[in-house]
């Protein structure tokens, strides 16, 4: 029965969402009931659409496959923030910039730090390749201070943006640190992305066989990012490749949910902008619902993969869905906002930018050992509490 509904949901869900999106979409007087019901289809769409993602990316391999999954989430997550943006809410201007801060900070600070806590009460000390790991955090740290504090500094306008020339050279500068990203994991240093055994010191050592096709299912990354072509060889790592069949009818289900997801986010954003504004939490906390419900299957993804001893697969999750967010996500934000009223606000605030540069120091200072103890795990959660608490009462 359980390995029927595993089958049966991915086909469904995809299916049905298109259903209550045709019920819905247009509609100014949804009642709560169906409001809650919607929010539940669309987490659930997300899901189905990174799972058939995966299958894609899975038969297409890699470095093609990495690219798939991020092409995939990054649609969900720009076609959620333009569908909040366009509905002129509070802080639209800013929603871009508070939901990839809230990405990178999820993923630095929550998915590393809960990984470790969990490979650690297990294992007492994790380790991973060092190469790898300080290589990811110098890319996402990079990204980071030019997409979001950069623009707080700059003079070429009277508030946290950038010009237009900032901005072209900011996006294109994005695209090509996450290509070079990509390049280097699946195909330049694919070792530096592989586990580590139990007794090697972490750096540079390859762990056991070749890239294999991560924890979260078919080859998956963080985010749909680099990070699935050198996951962790598991049991999953040797699953057969879909059929030419399976792969078709997964791509077909893919643009279905992309579809649906997109439409809901649209009916379900006043809904959404009306709860965070009813528990009195500040417009900017939108940004982390998104951020949240994207990261969703990556969080999961990296738990399973902590629980395994596999903190290389983890790492490879977290910072990758970071890395994506930022360089796929703010260039097509940049492309989308040439044709959305406002302005694109990117600058961090003071407290932000000081939750950030902590959180690049403690992942530099996690990462550098090869090693990780509870130590680190709770620094990284005591980081990520800080920020939500913050993100509700600034």
């Amino acid at each position: 029965m359980t390995s029927w509904i595993g089958k049966a949901w991915p086909v469904g869900v995809p299916i049905v969402a298109a259903v209550v999106l045709a019920l819905s979409f247009g509609r100014h007087d949804l009642g709560t009931v169906v409001v809650v019901l919607v929010a539940v289809v669309l987490a659930a769409t997300v899901l189905a659409a990174v799972h058939h993602a995966e299958v894609v990316a899975h038969r297409v391999g890699e470095p093609f496959g990495s690219l798939v999954l991020a092409v995939a989430v990054t649609i969900i997550e720009v076609a959620l923030i333009i569908a909040l943006s366009s509905s002129g809410g509070a802080k639209a201007e800013t929603l871009a910039r508070d939901t990839v801060f809230s990405a990178v900070m999820i993923t630095m600070n929550g998915l590393v730090g809960l990984a470790i806590l969990i490979g650690t009460i297990r294992h007492h000390t994790v380790r991973f390749n060092q190469e790898g790991a300080s290589a990811a955090t110098m890319t996402v740290a990079a990204l980071a201070v030019l997409t979001l504090v950069l623009p707080t500094f700059t003079t070429g306008t009277d508030n946290a943006s950038f010009t237009g020339v900032q901005l072209v050279f900011v996006a294109i500068a994005s695209l090509a640190l996450y290509g070079l990203f990509v390049f280097t994991q699946t195909i330049a240093h694919r070792d530096f992305f592989l586990p580590v055994g139990r007794g090697s010191a972490g750096s540079g050592s390859a762990g056991s066989g070749p890239a294999g096709h991560g924890s979260a299912g078919h080859g998956s990354a963080g985010h749909g990012s680099a990070a699935g072509p050198s996951s962790a060889v598991d049991e999953t790592a040797h699953a057969a490749t879909p059929t030419g069949r399976q792969t078709l009818v997964s791509l077909g289900l893919l643009l279905l949910a992309l579809v649906a997801v997109v439409g809901l986010a649209k009916v379900e954003s006043p809904a959404i902008e009306a709860g965070v504004a009813a528990v009195g939490f500040p417009p900017s906390f939108v940004g982390v619902v998104i951020a949240l419900l994207i990261l969703l299957p990556e969080g999961i993804a990296a738990s399973k993969a902590a629980a395994r001893d596999r903190i290389q697969t983890s790492l490879n999750l977290a910072m990758g869905s970071a890395m994506a967010s930022i360089g796929l996500t703010i260039p097509s934000i940049a492309v989308a906002s040439l044709f959305m009223p406002g302005t694109l606000l990117l600058g961090l605030g003071s407290a932000q930018i000081v939750l950030l540069a902590l959180t690049i120091v403690a992942a530099v200072l996690t990462v550098l050992p090869g090693r990780a103890t509870r130590l680190q795990g709770g620094v990284h959660l005591v980081v990520f509490a800080a920020f939500i608490v913050l993100s509700i009462a600034p």
